[in-house]
Parts: C-alpha cells; sequence; structure tokens
C-alpha cells in the first residue's frame, strides 16, 4: 500500500526511516495502559511463527516466574482531534509520523525473532478518519497475520466511529481489542474531548460484545470456526482529569462489566502534559498513583471477591480510604461479621478476609476436607496473617488475644513495622492517628498482580 501523507507533514518526517518513527510513535504510546496478558491460549501449529500463552503480555510475570513482553506502539500520532488531555491533539506542535502496514510487519517479526517480544499492543491517532484509519490497521494485521504468519498474541485499539465491518474483520485476526471510554461520565468527555461522544464509544463496545457470543455459540456446533476476540475486551478511563468521585467512576466500572461483558477496566492516573485552562494543575508529587492504586485494589474485590461498589463507597463517603485499602477498611467498617472461623466458614465468607486471598481461599476450602487447618497451616497457603489475625479464628481460638475494637484494629493495620498485636507487647492504642507519613500500598495473595491480569 502506498503511503499517504498528510499535507501538513513536512519533507523530513516523510523520509523517516522505520527506526526513526518507532522512537516517536513508542514514546507517544506511554499514556496507554491498557495493556494486559493475553488471557488466551494459542499454541503455534508448526506453519508459522510464533504462539501465544495465557501466561501474560505486556512486562508481565507469568506464573512461573517469567516476564513476557509485548511491541506497544501507535500505528500514527497524526490525529484530527483536539483532545484537550492528549499530547497527540491535533493543535499541539509535535514531530507527527505513521508507519506502513508493512513496517509494523517489520518491526514485530524482527522484535519477536531477536526474543525481544511475545506479541503487539498497536493503538492509533485518528488519521483523515476512524475508517481510514481502521483500514490501515486491519491491513498491517492481515498482513501480520496471513503473509508473514504470525501467531502471537496481538492487542489491537478498537477506533470510534468504524464501521462494524471492520471491527469484524480486524476481531478475527486479534486476540484482545479494547475502545478507551477516555473519561468516566459523558459531561466529562464533552468538556475535555468535544469530538469523541460516548454512543460512538459504547456502540463498538457492544458489537464487540454480542458477536463474541455470537461467535461462542458457533464454536459449540463448528469447532473449526475462527475465534472472535478470543481473549475479550478492555478499556481504559482517565483519572483526575476531571472531578468524579471514586464512588462514580468505579459505578462506571461495575456498569461496564455487568453490560458489556469487559475483561478489565484501566485506570490511568491524569498526567498533565498541555497547557489548557480546563485541565487541573499537576500537583508536585505528580499524578494522583495512591488514588490510581485504591481503583485498581476496589476492581480486582469486583472482579474475583464478588464484592459490589455500594458495600465499599456510598454517596455519604465517596472516595477511598488513602490510608487503607479498600477490602481492610470496608472490614473495619463491618466487625459485627468477625471474626470467622476458617474450618467452617463458606468460601463467600472467607473472601472477605483481609489479608485472604481468593487462591488462598480456594486452598483453605480444598485443605479442610481433609482435616482440621491451624494457623501454621494458613501460613503455607499463602495467608497474610499479619492482617488476617483480627478477624479469623481457627478451631474456636484466635492466633493471638485480640481486642475487636476498630481503633485498636486499624492503629495495628496501619503500622508499617508491625508484628504482633499491642496486646501481645503490652502496648494499648485507644485513638487512630491521622499523622502517620507512611502509607502502605497493601496487597494479598492475588493482588500483587493488580497491574498484570
Amino acid at each position: 500500500m502506498e503511503k499517504e501523507w498528510p499535507e501538513n507533514v513536512n519533507v523530513s518526517v516523510k523520509t523517516m526511516d522505520v527506526y526513526e518513527k518507532l522512537h516517536i510513535l513508542t514514546d507517544a504510546a506511554k499514556y496507554d495502559v491498557a495493556c494486559t496478558s493475553s488471557g488466551v491460549d494459542r499454541r503455534g501449529d508448526g506453519t508459522g511463527t510464533g504462539n501465544c500463552e495465557k501466561a501474560g503480555i505486556c512486562h508481565s510475570f507469568s506464573a512461573d516466574g517469567r516476564c513476557v513482553s509485548l511491541l506497544k506502539i501507535l500505528f500514527t500520532n497524526e490525529c484530527i482531534y483536539d483532545c484537550k488531555y492528549c499530547i497527540n491533539r491535533s493543535s499541539n506542535d509535535v514531530v507527527r509520523a505513521t508507519f506502513t502496514p508493512d513496517e509494523i510487519c517489520q518491526l514485530t517479526m524482527d522484535f519477536y525473532r531477536r526474543n525481544y517480544i511475545e506479541g503487539l499492543f498497536l493503538s492509533s491517532g485518528i488519521l483523515k478518519s476512524p475508517n481510514y484509519t481502521m483500514e490501515l490497521i486491519y491491513t498491517a494485521i492481515y498482513k501480520l497475520r496471513v503473509e508473514c504468519r504470525f501467531q502471537g498474541y496481538i492487542h489491537v485499539k478498537v477506533i470510534p466511529g468504524a464501521s462494524q465491518e471492520l471491527i469484524q474483520k480486524v476481531g478475527f485476526l486479534a486476540d484482545r481489542m479494547s475502545v478507551n471510554l477516555e473519561l468516566p461520565t459523558k459531561e466529562s468527555l464533552h468538556l475535555l474531548a468535544p469530538h469523541k461522544s460516548r454512543k460512538n464509544i459504547l456502540a463498538p463496545m457492544r458489537y464487540v460484545q454480542n458477536k463474541r457470543n455470537e461467535n461462542k455459540q458457533e464454536l459449540t456446533v463448528y469447532k473449526h470456526v475462527p475465534k472472535f476476540v478470543p481473549a475479550g475486551q478492555s478499556t481504559q478511563m482517565i483519572i483526575g482529569a476531571t472531578p468524579e468521585t471514586d464512588y462514580q467512576i468505579m459505578k462506571v466500572s461495575e456498569a461496564l462489566y455487568e453490560k458489556f461483558g469487559l475483561k478489565r477496566v484501566f485506570y490511568s492516573a491524569f498526567v498533565n502534559v498541555n497547557e489548557d485552562t480546563t485541565l487541573p494543575m499537576q500537583i508536585e508529587q505528580g499524578p494522583p498513583l495512591l488514588r490510581e492504586h485504591r481503583l485498581y485494589q476496589a476492581d480486582w474485590l469486583l472482579r474475583y471477591y464478588r464484592f459490589k461498589i455500594d458495600e465499599l463507597l456510598d454517596e455519604k463517603n465517596p472516595n477511598f480510604n488513602v490510608l487503607m485499602d479498600p477490602k481492610c477498611n470496608w472490614a473495619v467498617q463491618h466487625l459485627e461479621r468477625f471474626p470467622v472461623e476458617i474450618n467452617t466458614a463458606s468460601y463467600d465468607a472467607l473472601l472477605r478476609v483481609p489479608g485472604i486471598g481468593y487462591l488462598s481461599a480456594g486452598r483453605i476450602v480444598k485443605a479442610r476436607r481433609m482435616g482440621k487447618v491451624d494457623f501454621a497451616d494458613l501460613k503455607k497457603m499463602g495467608v497474610v496473617l499479619k492482617r488476617a489475625l483480627y478477624f479469623i479464628t481457627c478451631n474456636g481460638k484466635m492466633m493471638y488475644p485480640t481486642k475487636m475494637e476498630q481503633d485498636y484494629i486499624v492503629r495495628n493495620l496501619l503500622d508499617a513495622k508491625e508484628k504482633l498485636p499491642d496486646s501481645v507487647r503490652n502496648m494499648n492504642y485507644q485513638q487512630l492517628s491521622l499523622f502517620d507519613d507512611t502509607v502502605q500500598g497493601v496487597v494479598e495473595d492475588g493482588q500483587k498482580n493488580l497491574y498484570l491480569s
């Protein structure tokens, strides 16, 4: 396909070699966080190059400890839109570059053969029109799959406004697709990205969902039907550019999981790269990464721990506690449910215990079929006892004499050097200290991979 350059691109950019473009377009892709593990397992059939393992993609870690990665690039950083938060917006004076489909294939195959990557993440600015851009993306992916016989993982960003025909064609070649929601609410989108509409964003999400459901039905009858987006779809929201509360953000995420069957919602802490009066000033400490972390922890609770967002937040308390992870915060607010007996509690009750992850909860249920479980067994199963000990009993006994008082438990959970309850150290705390300068990003079994699943 012959390269067509926009009229405003200068001659030096037109004559860039592929590695100069690579430098520009990998840097331009760094603000897109919607990379994830593949979620699909496809072995090479011996006739092509590569394979796709369920273990993970995009600098994540597999179950056996391997680090796996993908080539993360934009097809182009040209864009006809002028989103106020985007470094690649049309009004910005930045060096522009655009790959050709053949260059995408060349880079992917070269990096794969050198064992640098195991897959490709391809996003793009909007060149000329959504359909024109999506056609270019389809051509690149088609060449990669058919001509280069690449069988590794491919994640493609859908261009809102592109035709369903193009989305379908790409969907039968890609493993995962994603459509960026951009901002949590319609009002915020209108304020910061006036050229985009919520309707155009949600329409391809719905189409991918419906097409995946149809494809699953076909696969139950015909085993050799091509799979449509086998690893599902995801989306991304920018957090902190607009005034939505954590409650509003998580309600949107909950609705996306329930109504669109998304695999992941990614939260990207706002980074101010443009000068614009409609954007908040960047604070000295940088982007609100702690808030982003709390949202990911809550997202994990929705997807794996059977929580509803209304259990974690409400209109009166619309934001997460910055000092404590959402699960611990919920537990200390509901001490009437604790302690739970490890040897008799249901799987759902175990999931609600801080320090017990969904993997360790499953191990507990399985182990107690063979006999009684004690605290030594829990440690071997991966339970984080320094948090769980306040909320559980084994064979009717707590690990140490522990007060079921909110202030006492909170103070101990916030103590970064905590080894034993203060009752064991003959110390007493009755009041919650609000001047701690250490904020722990508390994670638990399974939650350490919040960004990688």
